[in-house]
């Protein structure tokens, strides 16, 4: 069907009203905007050729308090609806769906449910359960909904203190444990008093428990409502048909009219004058508070509904923060304020703020910061800005938005997500999709004193403004848990028996409810495909192994619309085991210092003139069927477009053999930078780090990571700063360590790489990569075995965080691996795991994975336990041996576990999975066989998978991260209780 015919499909529908329609010329889309006529819902549709389909409906939700309704409201409504009456329809979709993305989100103004799939009759059946989910819920006829998702207290016995448990408070207590998460939800509030800004949609835990059922179903019933909605549809289908349904299945029953709610977010008047406030987070004894300050500067700029300035402020965060050499974070750098500098342009509201951050500074500095910022922007407007660092930011960001590489998320969710940035405040949702001519507008203006206006304008001349300190507090966490233990004390000591009684019945309910399995005739009301639905015959690899210049190149053939995805790999195998470190503090050093050539700055603004961008990271492929056998790389990618090619290699050479390192003062700088992008890391994958620590303990391939990237490398990086501090003379010898580390690894025999373009683009690579092997030293070709002694050391690391993540890992090699463990992965997530530690123990999170050689992770995510955590985790095995389900639910899993091992792939994820296969010794025959495998699993073959399991649990390998207190409290878990910052 062409767009015209479609469009002229959509327009015979009387049921809406068309108020606009134009190509997207920039993603090739037809984009129409509608209007349903009797509901007054608004439509966006996306018609174009990808089969990875979207759909969307959100409402504009701003919070009235910060008790986390919107938030907990997102929750519940995937908990249940009147045409599919199961308890979690929303996990009861991903254990059988082929979905590509499942997920709903609350912003600080709107909720959105987004849902994703290629295949045609799982996309309708997703929207089918998310419409009726959010507009016909269950949370009217089952309270218990709100109790489990938002909070409720508990008392397992009159015996028993009281307390206080709920997924979304759980989730939210984690959040406000980063001290960068408090700063950026604090400054909304400060920039924003007199609008829904000024309260926390996701919420606040210490507000949480004065949200009443009542207000909850009351917000409901205000804001979901079509006329309050914004429904959104993408890529290749029926637009007509899909609008008929919708229209008849959900629209057509409301009526415009009963929509009285005003619900647009209100303008923030201008400040008269900037403000100042302060607020507190969280440290350990051990981190003590020095030098732990946060300094912010914040202004607000515009609003989302200007394109000029979207595109704009975005570059001038490259520009000014981002680029290494950035005159704003260097000029505050060389005033030695703060040991890392970050902000940016942040957008998605309708008055975007601008900030500046230094972090870990002193309080006493706040007037030099102030005065550095304000005097650099003032040098930078009157003398103006490196041109060549504006085109450098143009060319990056006009790169990415034309590649559309949102990893994992299909690129018609980002676009609906993006819409919403202009339409949520009944502006154009085509606005900033149509950013060409945004882009060709700033390139010309860039020569013209635009960027350096928009600094007098909005960053030096804007009284908009607050200064927002951020500053430590020792054991802040822990004397608001007690403060929080005594207010429930002496509220359960106010409390009658009977009202105790109350209490304990309750809980005792809330708990039976979580127990208590969906009936049979419930669960078969939602849709799902069947195992004939899925194609037996696996996607097989794309690549070919050809030779240049004696160099292994992993070829992938594929489409890419001119653009080459370059990665050339360097064996670590040459750097003894106590220097393989070194190497992940090298991938953050290489293109952060001046080369022969260039300055840092200089450099970074060369690669975006020329590229998609330049990044060095340490991996490890391990062989199939060989635990321990694995190999480390120091990775190099590059991507540009196909007649760039000779420079990708020309700026590598640069870098890698030209790289000054012996600036010490440029290294403090960049060590500085690294530990806290290290620290940040580690707060925000909690439950990765922990996973991959306690799989350290007996692993050699996690005690490689762990050394590079994880907490072992953390330790590592804080070792380095210190001694740089402490030791004269530590830094040439760092120095030293890192040159001999370069020299070693980048010479002509150690490297194989990867490119992954089509036939065309692959003709320049041979002279190219003849060239840069020609110009690399020869190198010994000495190997370092991996030494590696396991030893169980189950650490407890306690932070000022208020939640756990909890990890038990395990082995279970020597028995075998088959497909059915993808299979298992989703029983676990979705079914044992999801229903004891999230809907009864009230983590947020729960995940496990399992590996062909033998790895087993189980880990937990935002969760209140520890001790209870692990005993779920012992209980797999009995559970495995005693699984009985009827075939209709084990069909559901097998669908389930294709989600993921289908989902589409970009050309660079399509490379990067070849190039996987090839350093793995993964074949197509391999996945095959898993691929039968799990479409043939039975019943019987998940119970055979309890001995596994229970070899992986007697590895007895387990860590922790989290609150101090409760880690303290169950040590008893640990070999080791330790802080993990220092």
């Amino acid at each position: 069907m062409t767009d015209n015919e479609m469009i002229s499909r959509v327009k015979a529908l009387p049921q809406y009203r068309l108020t606009d329609e134009r190509l997207v010329e920039e993603m090739d889309c037809a984009g129409i905007v509608l209007e349903h006529k009797k509901s007054g819902a608004r439509i966006f549709l996306m018609s174009c050729e990808d089969d990875n389909k979207v759909f969307s409906i959100g409402f504009r939700t701003p919070p009235a308090d910060s008790t986390g309704l919107p938030h907990i409201l997102e929750h519940s409504v995937l908990e249940g609806s009147d045409k599919f009456p199961v308890k979690d329809p929303f996990v009861e979709l991903v254990k059988g769906s082929l979905n590509t993305f499942l997920n709903a989100m609350t912003y600080p103004d709107k909720t959105v449910y987004p849902v994703a799939s290629c295949n045609d009759r799982d996309f309708q059946n997703l929207m089918d359960v998310y419409l009726d989910g959010v507009l016909h819920p269950s949370i009217y006829r089952e309270p218990k909904i709100f109790l489990q998702e938002g909070w409720h207290y508990e008392m397992a016995s009159l015996q028993d203190p009281l307390t206080i448990n709920g997924v979304v408070y759980n989730e939210m207590k984690g959040a406000f444990s980063s001290p960068e998460s408090v700063l950026d939800r604090y400054t909304r509030a400060v920039l924003f008093p007199d609008t829904p800004y000024r309260n926390e949609s996701g919420g606040d835990p210490a507000r949480i428990p004065e949200l009443t059922y009542e207000q909850f179903i009351e917000f409901h019933k205000n804001y979901y409502h079509p006329a309050n909605s914004y429904i959104y549809l993408y890529g290749n289908m029926d637009m007509a048909e899909k609008l008929a349904w919708l229209d008849e299945a959900y629209l057509s029953k409301y009526d415009r009219a009963d929509f009285t709610l005003d619900s647009r977010i209100p303008m923030q008047e201008a400040f008269k004058e900037p403000i100042e406030r302060e607020i507190t987070y969280s440290v350990t004894a051990e981190e003590g508070v020095n030098g732990r300050t946060y300094l912010s500067l914040n202004t607000v700029v515009g609003t989302d509904l200007d394109p000029e300035l979207y595109v704009a402020f975005q570059i001038l965060e490259y520009t000014l923060i981002d680029a290494p050499g950035a005159p704003l974070k260097q000029a505050l750098i060389d005033a030695h304020i703060g040991q890392d500098i970050l902000g940016g342009y942040d957008n998605g509201i309708l008055q975007p703020c601008f900030s500046v951050i230094a972090k870990n500074a002193e309080r006493d500095q706040k007037g030099e910061f102030l005065s550095v910022i304000k005097g650099t922007l003032r040098r930078l407007a009157d003398q103006g800005i490196d041109k060549k660092s504006l085109l450098a930011g143009l060319n990056y960001y006009e790169f990415r938005y034309r590649e559309a590489d949102y990893g994992s998320a299909p690129k018609g969710l980002m676009y609906g997500l993006w819409s919403m940035d202009s339409w949520l405040y009944d502006g154009d949702p085509m606005l900033h999709l149509q950013y060409q001519k945004t882009f060709d507008f700033l390139k010309k203006a860039a020569g013209e004193g635009y960027f350096e206006d928009l600094i007098r304008r909005y960053l030096l001349d804007n009284p908009h403004e607050a200064c927002i300190i951020v500053s430590p507090s020792v054991d802040q966490t822990a004397r608001e848990d007690q403060a929080l233990a005594e207010k429930l004390e002496i509220l359960r000591a106010s409390l009658t028996e009977e009202e105790r009684e109350r209490i304990v019945r309750s809980t005792k309910e809330l708990k039976a409810y979580q127990e208590e399995p969906s009936s049979q005739e419930d669960l078969e009301k939602i849709p799902m495909l069947q195992r004939e639905d899925i194609e037996r015959k696996a996607e097989p690899f794309s690549y070919e192994i050809k030779e240049e210049s004696g160099v292994n190149v992993v070829h992938s053939p594929l489409f890419t619309s001119g653009i080459g995805y370059l990665k050339v790999l360097f064996d670590i195998s040459v750097l003894p085991v106590e220097d393989i470190p070194y190497a992940g503090l090298l991938k953050s050093v290489l293109g952060y210092v001046d080369t022969k050539k260039y300055s840092y700055s200089d450099l970074t603004s060369e690669i975006y003139l020329n590229s998609g961008g330049l990044d060095f990271s340490v991996g490890a492929s391990q062989k199939a069927g060989e635990p321990g056998n694995f190999k480390g790389t120091f990775n190099a990618s590059v991507k540009v477009l196909y007649e760039k090619l000779d420079f990708a290699f020309e700026i590598l050479e640069e870098i890698l053999l030209r790289s000054k390192l012996e600036d010490e003062k440029r290294l403090g700088e960049i060590l500085d930078e690294t530990l806290s992008r290290a620290r940040m890391r580690l707060e925000n994958g909690s439950h990765s780090s922990a996973a991959m620590r306690a799989a350290s303990y007996y692993s050699p391939l996690s005690s490689f990571y762990d050394r590079t990237g994880g907490i072992g490398f953390y330790q590592f990086l804080e070792d380095v700063v210190k001694r740089c501090s402490q030791e004269e003379g530590y830094r040439k010898e760092l120095i030293r360590k890192l040159r001999a580390v370069a020299s070693r690894l980048f010479t002509a025999g150690n490297m194989i790489v990867s490119y992954t373009a089509d036939e065309q683009g692959y003709k320049r690579l041979p002279g190219a990569l003849a060239a840069f092997k020609a110009s690399l030293p020869a190198g010994d070709g000495v190997r370092y075995p991996y030494e590696f002694q396991p030893q169980l050391m189950n650490e407890g690391f306690k932070t000022a965080s208020q939640v756990n993540y909890m990890a038990r890992c395990g082995t279970f090699a020597g028995l075998p691996y088959t497909g059915a463990f993808k299979v298992l992965k989703v029983i676990l997530n979705y079914e044992y795991l999801w229903l004891n530690l999230r809907v009864k123990g009230g983590a947020y999170g729960c995940m496990s994975s399992f590996g062909r050689n033998g790895d087993a992770t189980l880990v937990s995510y935002r969760d209140p336990n520890l001790g209870a955590t692990n005993a779920v985790y012992e209980g797999i095995p009995e559970y495995l041996k005693t699984f009985s389900i009827d075939d209709r639910d084990m069909t559901k899993y097998v669908i389930g576990a294709f989600s993921e091992l289908d989902a589409p792939l970009n050309p660079s994820a399509k490379g990067a999975r070849n190039l996987g296969a090839w350093l793995s010794g993964i074949t197509d025959e391999m996945v095959q066989k898993e691929r039968d495998q799990i479409l043939d699993v039975t019943q019987e073959d998940i119970r055979a998978l309890a001995e596994q399991l229970e070899a992986a649990l007697q590895t007895g390998a387990l860590c922790a991260i989290g609150n101090e207190q409760q880690i303290m409290n169950e040590k008893e878990l640990f070999g080791e209780v330790k802080n993990l910052y220092h």
